[in-house]
């Protein structure tokens, strides 16, 4: 099979995985509080992690790091997984998971924002209308279509999954400082977040889950939503010819979403949904043609 068709299948995977973690995330906070998923996920995506790196030889990175590395991981695990994951699967809690999932998927352009005063990038007249078409689109999804109303589902549930979207391009702004082996790192980032989540959990939640769907449910969205997408999507870009060929890919999964979300969660999509989600995708659709020509 040619470098470039695995790398199609393994980045197809990855969306499909994707695309599943929103109704996973709304079904399991039927039967857990935010805290006690966001536990046990780190749980299983921790062993998935460890498992990967065993089963690559690659276990020796974990003990070989030094103090500097692993205060490094204290930082970003206290941002990913204990932060983010708190203030998503809350906003989960609070919203429809229609208008949770598209909300967060605008990290993309609250990075290109960020990139300003953290990275000294400049925004063109291409990104200020991508940003605008994006954040229309935000509007249109929170109000449900009345934006001259400004009537929110949940104002708390919208600022806090637009404030996830904050953390994340955080993370990954941060992120670009590392130069661990992206497994290895990731693994260290989990073994600290998952402290702090427990510390949480302890004292604001129960640890003690005993019904054998949240754990389900936990374990579908450790291995799959924080674990194994991120080793398929790394190989995915590591066989491709085209960075950005895989990229694109990343379009399909906020609309396969939604239908999985009308399906197994239930929900009637919303024309006003709809309409939120093309917008933001045409605004980073546009943003990334602007980034692809500005490079060319």
């Amino acid at each position: 099979m040619r470098r470039q068709t695995k790398a199609t299948l393994y980045g197809l995977a990855t969306v499909l995985l994707w695309s599943t973690v929103a109704s996973a995330f709304k079904l399991s906070l039927r039967v857990m509080t935010p805290l006690q998923l966001l536990l046990w996920s780190c749980v299983f995506s921790l062993a998935a992690l460890v498992l990967i790196l065993a089963a690559q030889g690659r276990l020796g990175l974990l003990a070989g790091m030094g103090r500097r590395q692993w205060l490094l991981s204290a930082g970003l695990g206290f941002m990913n997984p204990f932060l983010y994951y708190v203030v998503l699967f809350s906003a989960y809690e609070l919203l429809p998971a229609q208008q949770a999932q598209p909300l967060n998927y605008t990290w993309a352009v609250t990075l290109s924002l960020l990139s300003v005063p953290l990275l000294g990038q400049r925004l063109g007249a291409r990104q200020v209308a991508a940003l605008l078409v994006s954040y229309a689109g935000v509007v249109c999804i929170a109000t449900q279509g009345e934006p001259l109303a400004l009537r929110f589902t949940s104002p708390l549930g919208v600022a806090l999954a637009l404030g996830s979207t904050v953390i994340w391009a955080l993370y990954w702004i941060f992120n670009t400082r590392d130069t661990r082996d992206p497994v290895a790192g990731l693994a260290a980032n989990f073994i600290c977040g998952t402290l702090y989540v427990l510390a949480a959990t302890l004292l604001f939640s129960d640890p003690v889950v005993a019904d054998w769907r949240a754990l389900a449910g936990a374990a579908y969205v450790g291995v799959f939503e924080m674990g194994v997408t991120f080793v398929l999507w790394l190989t995915a870009l590591r066989l491709t010819d085209s960075a950005a060929r895989i990229g694109n890919l990343i379009f399909l999964s906020p609309f396969l979403s939604l239908f999985l979300i009308g399906t197994l969660v239930g929900e009637t999509i919303l024309p006003s949904t709809l309409a939120g989600l093309g917008l933001i995708v045409a605004g980073i659709a546009l943003q990334q043609a602007g980034g692809r020509r500005a490079g060319a």
